[in-house]
């Protein structure tokens, strides 16, 4: 009997989950209410303030069903010392691409980040979490040109932090612009040739082939964490 209340709790909780990431998409953030998600979910409110405290709760946990098998490939990709830097580096933009223009549920919640929600009231502690995940993805991208610059013996014409900014901004502008667009043209495979033009600016040889799906990266175990009940 408890296994089956932990399942069924398991199953209310993605089902509002899942009406959720659709009613913010299609209302946007701010326009949505716990009752219009609710009723697209089949449940009631008291159903949400069950595994939700508020809006901001419910909209970080669709955030983070989604985020966080992105994070998990990017500290799975860290750990990997048979990867060069360089090579980790490419493997979790490509990873990341990737998932975005294949999994409907990424990309509807990306849109959602992205273009349909205004970070004020009581969303602006969202807009907080959002600005330090920016903050820690761009650490990142520094420390791993850092060490692909020690590694292939480049000396970068700019600190590896100002390489970092660039290097974000085109990462998150082909995001922008292939939804802004419609997906009119390949994201995985125009962001790697984009990437890699950038990376050999910076001086870094970029010859060696990548092969995206044996890059190293957990495919099956990063994937969006469906059956979790915190």
């Amino acid at each position: 009997m408890a296994r089956r209340t932990k399942e069924d709790a398991v199953a209310t909780r993605n089902s509002l989950l899942d009406a959720a990431e659709h009613v913010f998409y299609q209302k946007g953030v701010s326009n949505a209410s716990l009752n219009d998600i609710a009723q697209a979910a089949g449940a009631t409110r008291g159903a949400i303030y069950w595994h939700f405290k508020d809006k901001v709760d419910l909209f970080n946990a669709m955030m983070e069903r989604v985020t966080l098998p992105l994070e998990c490939a990017s500290d799975e990709c860290a750990g990997h010392n048979r990867m060069s830097p360089l090579h980790r580096l490419r493997a979790v933009i490509d990873f990341v691409l990737r998932s975005l223009e294949k999994d409907e549920s990424v990309r509807r919640v990306f849109e959602i980040a992205m273009f349909r929600v205004e970070y004020v009231g009581e969303l602006s502690v969202v807009r907080d979490r959002h600005v330090e995940a920016s903050l820690e993805f761009r650490r990142q991208f520094a420390a791993e040109l850092a060490l692909a610059a020690n590694d292939q013996g480049v000396e970068l014409p700019s600190s590896a932090d100002v390489a970092a900014v660039g290097l974000q901004a085109l990462f998150d502008g082909l995001m922008q612009v292939w939804m802004l667009g419609g997906a009119t043209f390949g994201l995985a495979e125009t962001g790697r040739a984009t990437v890699d033009a950038y990376l050999r600016g910076l001086g870094f040889d970029v010859s060696a082939g990548f092969d995206p799906l044996s890059a190293g990266i957990p495919w099956k175990i990063c994937q969006p964490r469906r059956n979790a009940v915190p």
